[in-house]
């Protein structure tokens, strides 16, 4: 399961580093969140100023049971100011349908 939040910055190091330290605090908040397994911030190597938040989940269940409980907004505020309006949607939630690891299919 796989959750991709989509953020923008303002372009230039400063934008940059904000998302960065948005990125890094809500990463923090979220360690031990049960069913978590990871998460990555990605950044666009074709527009810099767009970035990918992608957190893995053990499944769906795990993601909803989180996303409903009382601390989801408060964990997620730091990044909320980043979120990038001039995507369909803000985030979008994929389940795993078929996946390969280097030369041999997982």
């Amino acid at each position: 399961m796989r959750v991709l939040v989509y953020a923008a910055s303002a372009e230039g190091p400063s934008g940059e580093e904000a998302v960065r330290r948005a990125y890094h605090r809500t990463s923090q908040d979220l360690a031990g969140v049960p069913g978590l397994l990871g998460n990555e911030l990605l950044r666009s190597a074709h527009e810099p100023d767009r970035y990918v938040v992608l957190s893995e989940w053990r499944d769906l269940a795990a993601f909803r049971r989180w996303e409903e409980g009382a601390g989801h907004r408060d964990t997620t505020a730091p990044l909320r100011p980043f979120q990038d309006h001039e995507q369909r949607r803000v985030f979008g939630v994929y389940e795993v349908q078929d996946a390969y690891g280097g030369e041999e299919p997982r």
